[in-house]
């Protein structure tokens, strides 16, 4: 009996030491994913910010901008791979390159089930929505929400597309106002309205400004009105920018290439779209033959021609600022709201322009060249749980490494059809891993298409250097005349072939792009490395021209040049 006694008292100290513990033992709480804001502005270029220290940051362009970016991490290295709308945009989408993701160009499609990035974020358990330029042509359906304009969408009083009974794209809301105060309530709205608040929220915010052709909001008239705008050197001396593919011999293509703020450029020129309706300020022209009898006339800056220029010029950058004061003032809208709902430091805040602009840099206006100007994107992210503010860091990423990124972010990872890489750990460390990527492709498609003029070019960039390769009009392939290629993008009637050309930039003592020196002897050496990388690139991102063989055949007959 006494034994048993002692058995049963030895039981229970085991059930009181168990209970005790078991009392003791904290439970785990699930954690807490952050919410994720991703604000893309479109054509917002690096110069258009205080934080990159441009000749337009003494104009504080960017207050609420420059906060959110000081209290994160800014990144002076964030590159495009293709300095235009839609394929930007399907590279922030997919995660993938051109070829892969199949949008080469403006008239690229991205169909829904290769939308990854909100698809990836919906398995994490993100609800999602879009709001705000879109101009991907398909349905944006792996979101839960959406709210987007049709194609480029008006400044004022826009329409959006929204899902609904009718099929895509038949159910249209109608707004009045201007689209970034619009796309603001949009977003506001869904926020306040329509969001699950049990689930982490993944939004895109896009806005149309400060796309061209700059309609800003009323209330901004008189900013920057009576401030002198700082004009870029290069406006009025390129130096030895270019090459014959961007000049011609003897400068005999200048006044086709490149849409200027000038009238040196007989085709597009910014009078054009700022004074279309004032004959008297630019010079008009009814056809292309009209243009072909002028564009071997050497265009001069004179004294009368540098004023108008100058003109222009003011103009052109006071109605762009304009647009970009109206971003600035949004978002700061976004940001006290989250911070009245106490949303603000549970939230990523992460902002981008879809690539950058040229803001009459070289005397060109829009994107899709090379040159760091319109190449470079503006990036940083705010997140004060994990991100250490007033970092810098100058690792080199690209626009495909965005939807990666995000991703391990939420909790997931990279999928293995995603060709960006995750720079997770640089948001975190603000340290560049050793085995971090060393140089970044660009591929513009696209050649003298919708009166911009620029020839089509692929290339690659390091910290310190930049080659480019101008290969010209070879879309039509003469040894099969009847094949298919896309002649919206890939070509007009204003010129033939153009020459192709190499381009090289030592960017540590050349960080503005005037002198090609390429054919310097001393950069042989560093020339013949960059064509060792850019093959392997070429190769590895499945972006060789393989299914162009009449484009291959010009880059091996002049890869040695």
């Amino acid at each position: 009996m006494l034994a048993l006694c002692k058995k049963l008292l030895v039981l229970a100290v085991y059930v009181l030491v168990f209970f005790l513990f078991s009392c003791n033992e904290k439970k785990e709480e699930p954690v807490k994913k952050p919410n994720i804001i991703y604000i893309m502005a479109d054509d917002h270029t690096t110069q258009g910010f205080g934080i990159y220290g441009s000749r337009l940051a003494s104009l504080n362009p960017t207050p609420t901008l420059d906060k959110i970016a000081n209290e994160g991490i800014i990144f002076e290295n964030c590159f495009v791979n293709n300095a235009i709308c839609v394929p930007s945009r399907a590279a922030i989408l997919s995660g993938q390159r051109a070829q892969t993701s199949g949008v080469l160009d403006l008239e690229g499609i991205l169909p829904i089930e290769k939308q990854y990035l909100p698809q990836e974020m919906k398995k994490l358990g993100y609800q999602t929505a879009i709001v705000g330029k879109w101009h991907l042509h398909e349905e944006p359906a792996s979101f839960d929400f959406y709210q987007v304009l049709p194609v480029q969408g008006k400044y004022f009083n826009p329409d959006f597309r929204i899902r609904g009974d009718k099929p895509w794209p038949e159910n249209v809301v109608k707004t009045k106002g201007h689209s970034s105060d619009m796309i603001t309530d949009i977003t506001l709205d869904w926020l306040q309205t329509k969001r699950d608040p049990s689930k982490p929220f993944f939004l895109m915010h896009h806005f149309k400004a400060p796309h061209d052709d700059f309609e800003y909001a009323t209330r901004y008239e008189e900013y920057l009105a009576d401030t002198f705008i700082p004009e870029p050197e290069s406006l009025y001396d390129n130096k030895n920018n270019g090459s014959i593919a961007t000049r011609g011999k003897n400068d005999s293509l200048t006044r086709i290439i490149g849409s200027s703020v000038s009238h040196r450029n007989l085709i597009r020129n910014q009078a054009h779209n700022i004074y279309w309706n004032d004959t008297t300020l630019h010079r008009k022209y009814g056809n292309a033959r009209d243009i072909k009898s002028e564009q071997h006339v050497k265009f001069e800056l004179t004294p009368d021609e540098k004023t108008y220029t100058s003109k222009v010029y003011q103009d052109y950058l006071k109605k762009y600022l304009r647009c970009v004061k109206g971003v600035d003032d949004n978002v700061k809208r976004l940001l006290d709201y989250l911070e009245k709902e106490n949303l603000l430091e549970e939230t990523i805040i992460v902002y981008t322009g879809d690539q950058g602009f040229m803001l009459g840099e070289h005397d060109y206006i829009d994107k899709r060249w090379m040159y760091d100007e319109a190449m470079r994107m503006p990036f940083f992210v705010r997140y004060p749980k994990s991100i250490t503010g007033g970092t810098r860091t100058d690792a080199i990423i690209n626009n495909t490494d965005f939807a990666p990124t995000m991703i391990e972010l939420a909790g997931g990872k990279t999928p293995d059809y995603m060709q960006g890489k995750s720079f997770k750990t640089i948001l975190e460390t603000g340290k560049e891993p050793a085995d971090w990527q060393k140089s970044t492709y660009y591929r513009y498609w696209m050649h003298l298409a919708h009166r911009h003029q620029n020839p089509a070019h692929f290339g690659v960039r390091t910290k310190d250097y930049k080659l480019i390769f101008f290969y010209g009009k070879y879309w039509v392939d003469t040894d099969n005349p009847d094949a298919e290629y896309n002649k919206a993008s890939w070509g007009n009637d204003y010129a033939n072939h153009t020459p192709a050309a190499w381009e090289f930039y030592d960017l540590k003592k050349d960080p503005k792009e005037m002198n090609n020196a390429y054919n310097d002897p001393a950069n042989k050496e560093i020339i013949a490395e960059l064509k060792t990388e850019l093959l392997k690139l070429r190769k590895d991102l499945n972006e060789t021209d393989a299914n162009y063989p009449h484009i291959q055949k010009v880059i091996d007959e002049h890869w040695n040049d």
